[in-house]
């Protein structure tokens, strides 16, 4: 069925744009096969922004940011902006998209791929079959709270000053979008905090108590302190379904339980805000990966993460669940098959660049769905 909903493409820097490379073309497969048809935009977003406008995002991408049904961004930074100020850095243009998008819940799924199961640093029992959806609040925490910054005092010594805070309803609107998504799952949440040390920690634990207590009984609720569940991710991961957490907690636990995938090479994610009067929900999507500047030009990017990342934007944003579910199976299929980018490279398997793997993955695409 036709579909004329709008797609921002920021390819960043780094392996961004070939990687983005890759997912046009899979655009593409689907007007052309699935009459799945979307206008396709493209704009500058991190250092690429800073060269050519002085600021790591212009308003106006912003304004184009906050009209499009969704954006698909590649990666942001490097070492040519390394030494900008923090205001500028190629990182605020990705930190002002989540914050006016008001992206506040960050879906990162840990999937361990069947063929990639060696690739993982744990033993195979630990990580075959597994299948964590962690969801990470976006928007406020440390991140975003004031006052934050350097000062200097009377002594002669230097302060860095960052503030941790949360209100309620930033805690219960991250806490439904979890539940909700444990019920298309196991039926299972464990929250995740610093409850024992950190008052924002208790108040997280006793809001998303109270809101579970609020018709979300039918799920599954555990808590858990962060420094526990960082062990826990590399003790036992498969005891997890979905782990709801903050900013900052997020931003650790997801790195940890990406990597006992195999590779950050082959992981999406989804920032979604919430659901306005008329049904829409602003979203961005992004591979985990950064920029990898040391291979960028080269054609030797792992293309799967934005691919999949696209995928969970025909999931979450466009409706198009059926068309999601073919892109990941036959991601699955090309990895079981043998194909293999550089960064999860096997002995017995078949190298392929980052244009290989998109033609590759078209050409899968037109063997599943004949």
């Amino acid at each position: 069925m036709a579909s004329n909903k709008s797609l921002l493409i920021l390819p960043g820097d780094g392996i961004g744009a070939e990687a983005m490379g890759q997912v046009r073309k899979v655009v593409d497969w689907m007007d052309n096969r699935r009459s799945v048809t979307f206008d396709v935009s493209e704009d500058l977003v991190g250092g690429a922004a800073i060269d050519r406008h002085g600021v790591p995002l212009a308003d106006e991408t912003m304004d184009r940011a906050l009209e499009a049904d969704a954006v698909l961004l590649g990666a942001v930074g490097g070492p040519k902006w390394d030494n900008l100020d923090f205001s500028i850095k190629p990182e605020r243009g990705l930190l002002r998209l989540r914050k006016e998008m008001e992206l506040f819940a960050n879906l990162r799924p840990a999937l361990c791929f069947d063929a990639l199961v060696e690739a993982s640093s744990l033993k195979p029992e630990l990580v075959s079959g597994l299948d964590i959806m962690i969801v990470r609040e976006l928007t406020g925490g440390v991140y975003f709270g004031e006052p934050r910054g350097i000062e200097d005092l009377e002594n002669g010594e230097r302060r860095g000053i960052n503030t941790q805070v949360y209100t309620t309803s930033e805690i219960r609107r991250v806490a439904e979008v979890a539940f909700d998504l444990a019920r298309k799952r196991d039926g299972r949440v464990c929250s995740v905090e610093k409850a024992n040390v950190m008052e924002s920690g208790l108040l997280w634990r006793e809001e998303v108590s109270k809101l579970h207590g609020e018709g979300n009984d039918d799920i599954e609720l555990s808590h858990m302190y962060a420094d526990n569940c960082s062990m826990q991710l590399v003790r036992t991961p498969k005891q997890f379904d979905v782990i709801l957490t903050d900013n900052l907690f997020g931003d650790m636990l997801s790195d940890t339980a990406a990597m006992l995938t195999g590779s950050l090479g082959m992981l999406p994610s989804a920032s979604l805000g919430s659901v306005d009067a008329l049904g829409r929900r602003k979203a961005m999507y992004e591979p985990v990966h950064g920029s990898a500047p040391d291979i960028a030009g080269q054609d030797k990017a792992n293309p799967l993460a934005t691919i999949l990342s696209f995928a969970m934007a025909l999931r979450y944003s466009y409706d198009h669940g059926e068309e999601a579910d073919l892109i990941e199976q036959s991601v699955a299929t090309l990895l079981k098959e043998g194909k293999r980018t550089g960064d999860i490279m096997a002995e017995g398997c078949e190298l392929l660049s980052c244009s290989q793997m998109g033609d590759a993955l078209v050409r899968k695409l037109d063997e599943a769905s004949a």
